[in-house]
């Protein structure tokens, strides 16, 4: 469940973030920068924050 949840958030921040840049200032680009960087950093360290807040919320695996 948080596996699909943490999927479908994702998503959603790099769909609305493009939509910022596009309508309101290219700067939200950097959002979506950061999306992608925190994505690449969880992959080498297995630890992310949304999965740590998700896990919080109380989210099962």
């Amino acid at each position: 469940m948080k596996n699909k949840v943490f999927r479908i958030l994702v998503g959603s921040f790099i769909l609305i973030s493009l939509l910022l840049t596009n309508y309101v200032d290219q700067n939200w680009l950097w959002f979506t920068v950061f999306i992608g960087v925190n994505l690449i950093q969880s992959g080498f360290t297995k630890w992310c924050l949304l999965e740590t807040i998700l896990s919080k919320l109380g989210l099962k695996d």
